[in-house]
C-alpha cells in the first residue's frame, strides 16, 4: 500500500516530492524513488514549505503528523493499518491508566513512533532481562509489540512479561504482522532441508533481518542476506532457500532466482494464500480520483462510462517497475 501510494504521488506532484523517514525498509526500492525525485527526510523542518509530503509505513508521533499538516500543501500518511491499530491501543490503555510494557527494538522507526503516542506511560523491552529489570509497577499493565517482530523473538519476552505481571492485559488480536509471520513460517517449513538460505531485503529491516535470525537458529549451515542479485556469493551450492523480507519487490526475487540458476529446478514452498487488503488513505484515493475525472474530459471521455479505479487489483510490483 504505502509503496503503490508513493508511486502515484510521484506521478501526481511535480518533484521533489518529500518523504518522511523512508517510505519502507529496503535500500532497492528507495532508490528506485530517489531517482524520481523523492527527497527522504528525517525531520518535517527540512521540508520547503508549502511542498507534498508523505509519511512512512512505519508510522509517526503525533507531533510528526502536526507538523506535516502544517507544512506541507499535501499530505499522505501510508502508516501501515497495523501500525495504527497498535498507535490506538496505545492511546486506549494509556487513556484508563495502564503502563505499557512495549516490546520492540531501540531505535526503530516504528518503535519510536509507537512510544511517542504516550511516552510517559511505556516502557520498551526487547529481551527477557529487561523484563526482569523492569519496576514493579503500580498501576496495571498492558503488553503490545513492534509488528515486524519475529514470532520467536516476541514469545520468549511476552512469556516473561507473563510471569512478571500475571494480570497483565494482551490485545484479542497478535500485533505481530501477518506478512512477517507468514514468511517466518514459509521459512521453517524449508529450513531443514536447505544447504544455505538467501534472505532478500535490507540491513535496516527488522522483519528481513528476523528472518535471516531464525534461519541461523534452525540451524542452517550458511545465510546469508543480500540486497540484490550482484550481492549473492559465488560458491553457493546444494539446495539453497529463498526468502524475502515484507518490502522486498518481486522483481529482485526473480532476479535473485534467475541468478541462481538452478539445474534442477524450483519448488514453491506455500503454507498460506493471503488475502488482506489495505486500501491507499482515503484522501489520496479521492486525488487520484480527481485527476481521473480531469483526464477523462480532457481526452473527450465520458465520465459515467470510464471505470472505476481498481486498486486491489494492482500490484504495487508492477507499479514499482512502472516507475
Amino acid at each position: 500500500m504505502a509503496i503503490k501510494a508513493l508511486s502515484w504521488m510521484v506521478q501526481a506532484f511535480e518533484p521533489p516530492v518529500y518523504c518522511y523517514h523512508e517510505i519502507v525498509h529496503n535500500k532497492l526500492v528507495v532508490d528506485r524513488f530517489i531517482d524520481k525525485g523523492v527527497v527522504f527526510v528525517d525531520s518535517i523542518d527540512e521540508v520547503p514549505e508549502g511542498k507534498p509530503i508523505m509519511l512512512s509505513a512505519h508510522g509517526s508521533a503525533p507531533e510528526v503528523v502536526t507538523a506535516a499538516r502544517e507544512r506541507g500543501s499535501y499530505v499522505v500518511d501510508a502508516v501501515c493499518p497495523l501500525v495504527t491499530k497498535v498507535h490506538h491501543e496505545v492511546k486506549v490503555r494509556a487513556k484508563k491508566g495502564y503502563r505499557i510494557i512495549y516490546v520492540g527494538h531501540a531505535g526503530h522507526e516504528e518503535a519510536v513512533g509507537t512510544m511517542a503516542v504516550a511516552p510517559s506511560a511505556i516502557s520498551r523491552v526487547e529481551s527477557i532481562e529487561e523484563v526482569e529489570a523492569l519496576p514493579d509497577f503500580d498501576e496495571p499493565t498492558a503488553l503490545l509489540a513492534q509488528t515486524t517482530l519475529s514470532h520467536r523473538d516476541w514469545s520468549e519476552v511476552a512469556n516473561a512479561a507473563q510471569e512478571r505481571f500475571p494480570d497483565m492485559w494482551q490485545p484479542g488480536r497478535s500485533d505481530l504482522c501477518f506478512a512477517t509471520t507468514n514468511r517466518q513460517s514459509a521459512l521453517m517449513a524449508i529450513a531443514e532441508d536447505c544447504d544455505a538460505v538467501v534472505v532478500i531485503g535490507s540491513a535496516n529491516s527488522s522483519n528481513t533481518s528476523a528472518l535471516a535470525k531464525l534461519a541461523t537458529e534452525a540451524g542452517c549451515p550458511a545465510v546469508y542476506r543480500v540486497n540484490g542479485p550482484d550481492e549473492l556469493p559465488e560458491t553457493l551450492s546444494g539446495t539453497i532457500g529463498v526468502t524475502a523480507g515484507a518490502s522486498a519487490p518481486e522483481d529482485v526475487v526473480e532476479a535473485i532466482i534467475a541468478m541462481l540458476d538452478p539445474i534442477n529446478g524450483v519448488e514453491e514452498v506455500r503454507i498460506t494464500d493471503e488475502d488482506e487488503y489495505f486500501p491507499p488513505p482515503r484522501n489520496l484515493r479521492d486525488l487520484l480520483a480527481g485527476l481521473d475525472v480531469i483526464a477523462t474530459l480532457g481526452l473527450g471521455g465520458s465520465i459515467t462510462d470510464r471505470p472505476d479505479l481498481n486498486d486491489r487489483s494492482i500490484d504495487a510490483s508492477d507499479v514499482l517497475s512502472e516507475l
